[in-house]
């Protein structure tokens, strides 16, 4: 079974269009969606924004679904100029930027208390998507100082608010994780909030266009 960990019900839609869905239930407070798509038997938790929800979607799907992989996909913020609007990119390696024992510890910024980097690798598909890196925190801003962090000290690409939390949860279930994500507004280029409704239609309907391919191969 694979189980797939989506933020927001319209990010959840892409895939739930193509899939035959067999039951849909409600399991502490989240909507999941089991059924098969592309030849496979998957299982959609729509988790939520942020970190709590993310991490809490992506243990019930392995408690209660019997997940045996973890895939997240969606739209997501671009940080830099290698990252085009509305183009799909998989992910290689995921940072929680908001997670602190720097003072604590005198570990890099990001570092969870259990490990010694601050990165986590992701899987990866022979598939031919770009690869960059991830930073997730629980926030949407356009913050000078969250983008100096994300772009001079930790080298991201990319940003959202539940990657990290899900590659976190599959590493302690010792799962394989996968992450997409289509890039709604970049950086730099006015306000992230504007950018990201004009362009988040486009952005999922090119990852969809790509989740049948994602899919055969997973």
């Amino acid at each position: 079974m694979i189980g797939a960990v989506i933020a927001m019900q319209s990010e959840a839609d892409i895939l739930l269009d193509q899939m035959k869905i067999s039951r849909s239930l409600t399991v502490s407070g989240k909507r999941f969606y089991v059924g098969k798509a592309f030849g496979k038997d998957i299982a959609v938790c729509v988790c939520g924004v942020g970190k709590v929800n993310a991490a809490l979607g992506a243990q019930l799907l392995v408690s209660k679904f019997s997940a045996e992989k973890l895939i997240n996909f969606g739209v997501a913020g671009g940080l830099n100029t290698s990252t085009e609007l509305c183009k799909v990119y998989q992910i290689s390696a995921a940072v929680q930027f908001d997670f602190d024992l720097v003072q604590l510890n005198g570990t890099k910024i990001g570092t969870l208390n259990e490990y010694e980097e601050n990165y986590l690798m992701l899987n990866l598909l022979p598939l031919p998507f770009e690869k960059r890196k991830l930073g997730t925190a629980d926030r949407f801003n356009d913050s000078p100082e969250d983008y100096k962090l994300l772009t001079t000290e930790l080298g991201a690409d990319i940003r959202d608010m539940e990657g990290g939390a899900i590659v976190q949860a599959a590493f302690a279930a010792t799962l394989p994780v996968y992450s997409f994500k289509a890039i709604s507004d970049v950086a730099g280029s006015g306000s992230t909030t504007e950018q990201y409704l004009v362009n988040k239609d486009k952005a999922l309907a090119n990852l969809k266009a790509v989740l049948p391919n994602i899919f055969e191969v997973l």
